[in-house]
């Protein structure tokens, strides 16, 4: 067989081959490429050629060795490749089903938030806020706490010091949210129909029923004609949409610096529904809010004539609702970041 016939039948093979596997490939560089392969013994044959023939069957030679050359890289970048994929496992099966995501746990104290302002929202109340590092005139003065008044002895206030050391009595954590009631007042016209959510700030020691921080939610409606009637129909329609259509409220007289007439408010106990329970201490009845007639002096003091305007306003604990919503016990939980406990309120 001339060696131009060999070079043909070697092209055939090579154009032929397939190859799976890295012995397989080693074969290959062995039979074609390597010293002692195929191409290497047609070149030294080569001298063997006429003269007049070789320069053509040198080229033959050459394309032989290219093409069993390029094959070989081919094939080696198919099997890298191969093992590549193998390890990264499996390809994407686009056939397969969606594996869902777990939901996150939302607070439940953002849950009774959200659902909070989504009821006053739907009354026509919008949300504003102010600043937690407060001055005493928003905090206390302008709501009817003069200097030395007694009521101040009722919120345990933490007072901003100075970098001398020294306590600056006008600059305070806020103890209620009320100051955002003030600032509305005194830097816009009525009427307003605002909500007052937010953190606030108290010095209290820490236990299931008490937290030096914790969250308000303070509502304030200003308008000509506002009567007290007006605010038992807010807080009755709040109570039916936050505990359920057959809660009822009831209003006893208490006392707060800024109102005039105050009144406490209670709502039906849903858990016992009114005949008595532990959560309620068998009265039926469970507190949720401070409420009144904002007082004229405290128009005034905003700069509201107080003869064309009135309103009421109220405040509740953010905590005491979702204790009561969820049956918590113990108000520590909402800050400890107890992941059995936020995972009750997975999906909520």
């Amino acid at each position: 067989m001339s060696i131009t016939e060999r070079v043909k039948e070697l092209i055939s093979e090579i154009e032929k081959s397939t190859l799976s596997s890295s012995d397989e490939l080693e074969a290959f560089r062995m039979r074609y490429i390597s010293r002692k392969g195929a191409v290497t013994e047609l070149f030294e044959q080569l001298k063997t050629v006429p003269q007049e023939e070789r320069r053509a069957v040198g080229q033959e030679l050459n394309t032989l060795k290219n093409l069993a050359q390029s094959r070989f890289q081919e094939f080696t970048a198919q099997l890298e490749a191969a093992a590549a994929s193998e390890a990264a496992g499996p390809g994407l099966d686009l056939t397969l089903p969606v594996v869902p995501n777990p939901y996150g746990s939302i607070h439940p104290l953002t849950l009774v938030r959200r659902r909070i302002i989504e009821i006053f929202e739907r009354m026509g109340f919008n949300v504003a806020d102010g600043p937690e590092i407060e001055t005493d005139w928003y905090n206390f003065s302008a709501l009817n706490f003069p200097d030395n008044h007694p009521a101040r002895e009722m919120q345990d206030t933490f007072f901003i010091e100075k970098s001398t050391g020294a306590v600056q009595d006008d600059v305070l954590l806020r103890t209620h949210t009320s100051n955002v009631q003030t600032r509305l007042m005194e830097h816009g016209k009525p009427p307003f129909r605002s909500i007052m959510p937010g953190r606030v700030f108290r010095n209290e020691a820490i236990s299931a029923r008490a937290h030096c921080v914790f969250h308000q939610v303070e509502g304030l409606y200003v308008d000509k004609n506002v009567s007290f009637k007006d605010l038992k129909d807010t807080l009755y329609h709040f109570a039916k949409e936050m505990f359920g259509k057959d809660s009822r409220i009831r209003l006893r007289p208490s006392y707060f610096p800024f109102t005039e007439p105050s009144a406490e408010i209670d709502v039906t106990c849903f858990i016992c529904k009114g005949k008595g329970c532990n959560v309620c201490k068998h009265t039926g009845w469970v507190e949720i809010a401070g409420s009144g007639m904002v007082d004229p002096q405290v128009l005034q003091n905003c700069g509201i004539d107080p003869e064309e305007y009135t309103g009421f306003a109220f405040g509740m604990g953010i905590e005491r609702i979702t204790m009561l919503r969820y049956g918590i016990k113990d108000l520590r939980l909402f800050t400890e970041n107890d992941v059995r406990f936020l995972r009750q309120f997975e999906g909520a």
